[in-house]
């Protein structure tokens, strides 16, 4: 791969990375014991009132909705790091199954690949 095309595509990892940090920074925090793990923001009520209580229901519902996205971003993002990390190290584009290169035009499609798409 020429050095244009991984520095486009490097450049394309980084602007999704911050993206998704972005994304995830609306409704979680940084775990600081685990390195890239997310936590969800638990909602915090002290109100007694009937009110208060469907204003918590509705909060936990939330809650309960931005698990499953905060897992799928934290994946994307696992994904992302690895693939600028191989960058880093020579070895992006590789399949980790086969070790043959994954097709370029797999890569600027989903830059952040792990696997050629036979071994998909």
């Amino acid at each position: 791969m020429d050095k244009k095309t991984l520095k486009e595509l490097r450049k394309k990892l980084e602007k999704e990375k911050a993206q998704i940090e972005k994304n995830l920074e609306g409704f979680a925090e940084k775990d600081k014991k685990l390195k890239g793990d997310w936590d969800t923001r638990f909602p915090n009520w002290n109100g007694e009132s009937t009110a208060d209580m469907e204003i918590a229901a509705d909060e936990v519902e939330e809650y309960t909705r931005l698990l499953p996205l905060e897992h799928i971003l934290e994946i994307r993002l696992k994904n992302i790091n690895s693939a600028l990390d191989k960058i880093k190290k020579g070895k992006y584009g590789i399949c980790e199954k086969c070790g043959r290169e994954i097709p370029l035009e797999r890569l600027k499609i989903y830059p952040e690949a792990r696997f050629c798409l036979k071994c998909k």
